[in-house]
């Protein structure tokens, strides 16, 4: 038995991949259908820069095919402003703005922390032993959500099987045994983002494995060779097979004994030049997959 490995794009609304990624005529409301063609997971960022609606979430889950996932990126407003800060409200108004509207399509969720957010202890402590890992609990904290939402809370989880989490950390002082210790035990992942800019570490802290892809060399920018992806692939491979992966950087102890296969995500994030779609679909093709989309989605969403 192997983990389910999906490779995927952080966003879809990019002007440079019109024409270019996007085929000539495509009309720009059609891209999320496009793109879920293309990837079985996509990233969605606009949840990081405002609050969704429950309709929005609605359209995106009826645009893409029926195994399609979606991992959301939590509201910058919980790690950038507030600082996970007294975080019960902020994040059950991120459950409740209709992220539990996705139901089986709803993949893990990014929690990324800014550079200069420093590692405290006792703050982590308490904002990961906040997130719900299960439909039922995820529910109860999102009816917890304040006046901000009102009316159009969305409090149910048809469908919704599990949620996972997965923290990404931008500051030398997260490179600390306690706090991979701290990642296990609330079964949270540590993102490995790969950039010059940040710390890329590689320890498994949960059941699966989050990787984003910023560009090793400029962030953002860079796209990656062939060398770059045979690498990369290889430690895929090696997650999903549940085999120990030593190609990296580790600041915790070893898996050890708790090596299993691994469900894998992989979103390249290195939009600008038009290089994320093209080197995830190269990643894809040296890993020996090819992604079939449900049977009737062609039919049921129309491109063109």
């Amino acid at each position: 038995m192997k983990g389910d490995i999906r490779i995927g794009i952080s966003g879809w609304t990019y002007a440079p991949w019109r024409d270019h990624f996007y085929p000539k005529g495509l009309v720009q409301k059609k891209e999320l259908a496009y793109a879920s063609r293309t990837f079985p997971a996509i990233e969605v960022n606009g949840t990081f820069y405002g609050m969704q609606k429950p309709a929005s979430f609605a359209r995106w889950s009826d645009e893409v095919p029926d195994d399609f996932v979606f991992a959301v990126k939590a509201p910058r407003y919980i790690t950038h402003v507030t600082r996970v800060t007294d975080p019960l409200h902020p994040v059950a108004n991120f459950l409740a703005s209709g992220l539990l509207r996705l139901g089986p399509k709803l993949g893990p969720i990014l929690w990324q922390f800014p550079p200069s957010f420093r590692y405290d202890a006792d703050l982590m402590e308490e904002f990961l032993a906040l997130l719900p890992h299960g439909a039922e609990a995820a529910s109860t904290l999102a009816a917890r959500h304040d006046d901000n939402l009102k009316s159009r809370a969305w409090l149910q989880t048809d469908g919704v099987r599990r949620l996972r989490h997965a923290v990404e950390i931008r500051h030398e002082s997260f490179r600390d045994p306690a706090f991979i210790r701290q990642l296990r035990r609330h079964k949270v992942a540590l993102v490995c983002a790969d950039t010059v800019e940040w710390p890329r570490l590689m320890d498994i802290t949960a059941d699966f494995i989050y990787c984003r892809l910023h560009g090793s060399e400029e962030l953002y920018r860079s796209g990656y060779d062939d060398k770059a992806l045979d690498r990369w692939a290889a430690r895929i491979r090696a997650w999903s097979d549940g085999c120990e992966m030593e190609d990296g950087e580790f600041a915790g102890d070893p898996v050890g004994g708790t090596a299993m296969p691994r469900d894998v995500f992989v979103f390249f994030d290195n939009t600008d030049k038009r290089k994320a779609p093209l080197d995830a679909q190269r990643l894809t093709e040296k890993l020996g997959r090819r992604w079939v989309p449900s049977p009737g989605a062609d039919e049921n969403l129309r491109l063109l």
